[in-house]
């Protein structure tokens, strides 16, 4: 029997729908970079992301949407400062990821460090470029009271908590004694447990390069090779030759702990910032610390790093890694601000000066001498971890102008 033309024509098509997605299978296939086991290894290890909530038990506000309501009250109060005009917020802006854009923060003197994002905190172990305080709520006091900032003190919470009717009405219902009994410190503690709670919540949103770990441990090959290829060469770079994972890995992109990458620790008409040698003091002698007497974890197994610090000499110059997601919108890099882009990030790494890193025992780091077209790759990597598409350097491309340093506190 002859078939009919519309039969004809069906079969003509359904062999070009077939062709076509022969052929749309070759080109998604030849549209990903080929990654070792020990590459996918790494890229598994970045996630999943959003990793399940954190309750902080050193915080006995963490995770109570009361606290949180009033944290994000007390973060943009500028009542809370001695500092007309200042508050939280008045450095960490919601429109710059919860950082200002400044080379090194200002408040009522130019400070020593740049001012580091406030996204993903309740994943970290240790706080600020030093590490200087072992929680987030301790963290969250040092601006309070530091005099080149907000140079508050307990008087001034105080008298914010109790003359304030949403403040004292809210307080009232989850402090066993009423505000005015507490001593000083535990003011203080108060106000930096509401803020950390608050500050708990800041998680970045998934990224382009979630969705491409996701489609690749699930083996939807199709839905991998969406994630741009310049992308795809960097994050190969990252988790293999470049061994970036071995510092910056977890799904925060960071292991937490402090190194020296060569990035000069002096400061401009004063001295030396001292890092993690400086924090480690620092963390021993605070009231706050969670060895200490407002640590809510009655078990104190949360305090059981502080108890196990050791002051050493290796620890100048060395400053928290920090976690790379969202880092796009961060600019510019490094405690003290000194690199305005992620090309001039990874430049850095790429002609690393060995010479001013001192390292002793294991050496991690190395020069990559990397190509332009590498360095590209990277950067389009770096850009993919945010929740806008690679590509887009609109804000990692900005260049922020350096204040005049006129002064300095150490932040």
């Amino acid at each position: 029997m002859t078939p009919s033309p519309r039969r004809i024509v069906s079969i003509f098509a359904w062999l070009v729908g077939t062709v076509l997605a022969i052929v749309a299978g070759a080109s998604s296939a030849t549209s990903l970079v080929e990654f070792t086991e020990s590459e996918r290894y790494f890229i598994e290890s970045h996630g999943p992301w959003p990793p399940p909530v954190v309750v902080d038990p050193g915080n006995r506000f963490s995770g109570d949407p009361r606290a949180v309501e009033l944290g994000e009250r007390l973060f943009s109060d500028v009542r809370l400062a001695a500092v007309e005009g200042m508050a939280c917020e008045f450095c960490h802006r919601r429109d710059r990821a919860f950082t200002d854009g400044l080379v090194v923060g200002v408040g009522r003197q130019v400070l020593a460090r740049n001012t580091p994002t406030l996204f993903n905190l309740a994943y970290n172990r240790w706080f600020g470029w030093d590490g200087a305080a072992d929680s987030l709520w301790a963290q969250s006091i040092r601006p309070i009271i530091a005099q080149a900032e907000m140079n508050a003190d307990a008087g001034i919470v105080r008298r914010l908590f109790e003359t304030d009717p949403i403040y004292r009405t809210a307080l009232s219902g989850m402090l066993e004694i009423p505000v005015g009994e507490l001593g000083d410190d535990a003011v203080l503690a108060l106000a930096g447990k509401l803020l950390a709670a608050f500050q708990e919540t800041l998680v970045t949103p998934r990224t382009p390069f979630d969705e491409f770990r996701d489609a690749l441990l699930s083996a939807d090959m199709a839905r991998a090779a969406r994630y741009p290829l310049a992308a795809q060469r960097g994050l190969k770079l990252f988790t293999g030759e470049g061994q970036c994972s071995l510092c910056h890995f977890g799904p925060s992109f960071t292991n937490g702990e402090f190194a020296n990458i060569g990035i000069s620790h002096m400061i401009p008409n004063d001295g030396v910032d001292r890092g993690r040698l400086a924090g480690m003091r620092k963390l021993k002698e605070s009231v706050f610390n969670l060895t200490g007497p407002f640590n809510d974890d009655v078990t104190r197994a949360n305090a059981v790093g502080t108890r196990q610090l050791r002051f050493r000499h290796t620890a100048f110059g060395e400053f928290r890694v920090p976690g790379l997601r969202g880092v796009a919108a961060t600019a510019p890099y490094m405690h003290n601000g000194s690199l305005a882009t992620l090309e001039e990030v990874v430049r850095h790494y790429s002609e690393l000066d060995m010479d001013r890193l001192h390292v002793h025992g294991g050496q991690i780091l190395r020069p990559l001498h990397l190509s332009d077209e590498q360095i590209g790759d990277l950067v389009a990597f770096l850009e993919s971890l945010g929740a806008t598409p690679p590509g887009n350097t609109s804000q990692s491309g900005q260049v922020i102008e350096k204040q005049q340093y006129d002064g300095h506190a150490e932040q």
